[in-house]
């Protein structure tokens, strides 16, 4: 149990002394930066002290006389009412067993007992990548790994839109590429698809059945589709693999439109369902949205709202306990829409959350790149991964809140030095590693006994707090919090460096005790990096 676990759980008995039913989240604890502050400090008697009718301070120092354990060692009570920790030398170099212990599972809580499903990237099947879908794939599947670190039971999820108008253009487009490798005019329409990627698509298919889907029927319109869809999903998932990016399943949409599902959803909504200019409505303002939404169209197709529906349900009826869509920005009028859905068939419209992500600018000598110089079109996923590297990719397209638009600047990207952020973190680990095999003949002091300097004891400290990054990360769906958590590290990790000579062989306990701290660090980042899908290098 980490420092800060512990003080939460002491801090959370003497509470119930006042009748206050605390929990983890409730106990504040922040890392002190001026160690004449103490080690940690609690802001729980000003939250709490007026609804007890008591002073701030006053209830502070009360509530600081009943605090006592071995792993303080002294508390004292400042301004207006927070509480200060000072912890024994030894209580912040038992993190350090902690980790060598744990190793590679280091950080990782408890089981929450919780299913949840993310569902991200659901890119159509209908061309190349573009950067949104970039940005949505790195934010989820950190998200989705946040998530599994915090204890709970995560399936990553990927809903293949195999139906409707897109993949009949998709067909439609390929034929014609088709065609005209056998000389005949190419025919697209505004709303095909017009990327030479399905001439080598068509290729293929002249490769292997010749000229036997020429004669259009429905055979060959069948064909072309389904042709289509497996072809571009296929290259999908190759660049999902090289991207660090695994999905426990593929769901499809033709799949939920089996067996008469929709129909019968449909017909289970019932009593929410009106019928307006031969289109049939879905009573959502009932519940949280701001207008009623179109199910079918007057034409009898179904709009793209309900198969989702459908699809949701599926998902609940799996036994998730909470479902997460991570979306491109523009879905912003899906979220309220769906909840009601839900709502409808008795789920609480809480089971259901949506991440919105922003679009993604690319920068390059200060100005913005908009076009490939080598294919004209947009810079694609492929392109930038190929590049500047998965590893930048990854940890920059994670580094702020999805919430914001994304300015990626290839030159910082490319760049070695301490101004890239994921260059600076992979040094630090590269630096440990280093460290590690110039004393790998002097060993360590798993015990950390000689630490006590401040460069030591801050990196102990944020070592013992990763735990408590991971859950705030989950807890928010922040994993950009756990990029500040690794930059931190690397800084704290860098400037012990600076600072102090690690290897000392005039001074072999001090000098194991060190090798013991970086080793703790090394594991630390390695396994901050790997939630983020980043890399450990031990050389750069």
């Amino acid at each position: 149990m980490g420092n800060e676990e512990k003080l939460k759980e002491i801090l959370i008995a003497i509470g119930k002394e006042y009748g206050l039913n605390l929990t983890p989240n409730d106990v504040v604890l922040e890392r002190s930066k001026d160690p004449s502050h103490g080690d940690y400090a609690t802001n729980l008697a000003l939250r709490f002290g007026k609804s007890l009718g008591k002073n701030p301070r006053a209830f502070a120092a009360e509530f600081a006389e009943k605090i006592s354990d071995p792993s303080i060692d002294k508390v004292e009570v400042a301004g207006p009412g927070f509480i200060n920790f000072f912890l024994h030398a030894d209580a912040m170099t038992t993190v350090l067993s902690e980790v060598f212990r744990l190793g590679e599972n280091y950080g990782r809580r408890p089981s929450k007992g919780k299913k949840v499903n993310v569902e991200f990237f659901s890119a159509n099947p209908t061309g190349d990548i573009h950067l949104g879908h970039t940005r949505i794939g790195a934010f989820g599947d950190s998200l989705a790994e946040t998530l599994i670190w915090a204890g709970y039971d995560v399936t990553r999820e990927y809903y293949v839109n195999d139906c409707g108008n897109q993949v009949e253009h998709l067909g439609n487009s390929l034929r014609a590429r088709y065609h005209e490798l056998y000389g005949e005019p190419l025919v697209l329409g505004d709303d095909d698809y017009h990327g030479v990627d399905l001439i080598d698509i068509a290729k293929s298919i002249r490769e292997e059945f010749g000229d036997k889907y020429l004669v259009d029927n429905q055979e060959s319109h069948d064909f072309f589709i389904r042709y289509g869809i497996d072809a571009e999903l296929k290259k999908i998932k190759s660049e999902l693999i090289n991207f660090r990016i695994h999905f426990d399943k593929f769901s499809y949409e033709s799949e939920i439109r089996k067996d008469n599902r929709i129909e019968k959803t449909i017909e289970d909504l019932r009593e929410y369902t009106y019928q307006s200019e031969g289109a049939t409505y879905l009573r959502t303002t009932a519940f949280l949205d701001d207008k009623d939404r179109p199910i079918v169209k007057s034409n009898g197709q179904y709009t793209y709202f309900m198969p989702d529906i459908a699809y949701h349900y599926d998902k609940m009826s799996r036994g998730f306990d909470l479902l997460i869509d991570v979306l491109g920005a523009d879905h912003h009028g899906y979220i309220n829409r769906m909840k009601s859905a839900l709502a409808m068939k008795g789920y609480s419209p809480d089971a259901l959350e949506v991440d919105l992500v922003q679009m993604v600018k690319t920068f390059r000598d200060g100005q913005e790149v908009k076009m490939s110089k080598r294919t004209g079109k947009a810079i694609s996923h492929h392109e930038l991964v190929e590049e500047v590297g998965v590893d930048a990719v990854r940890y920059l397209f994670v580094e702020c809140s999805p919430s914001t638009h994304l300015d990626f600047d290839y030159n910082l990207a490319l760049e070695q030095s301490s101004a890239n952020p994921v260059y600076y973190a992979q040094y630090a680990h590269a630096r440990c590693c280093s460290l590690l095999g110039l004393g790998a003949d002097i060993g360590i002091d798993e015990t950390g006994a000689e630490l006590s300097n401040e460069y030591e004891t801050a990196i102990l400290k944020h070592i013992a707090d990763f735990g408590n990054a991971i859950e705030g990360a989950a807890r928010e769906r922040a994993p950009y919090r756990i990029s500040a958590y690794i930059h931190t590290l690397a800084e704290l990790i860098h400037d012990f460096y600076a600072h102090n000579r690690v290897i000392d062989r005039e001074n072999l306990p001090l000098t194991r005790s060190r090798l013991a701290l970086v080793k703790a660090a090394k594991i630390t980042l390695h396994n901050a990096l790997g939630i983020l899908g980043v890399s450990s290098p031990e050389k750069m």
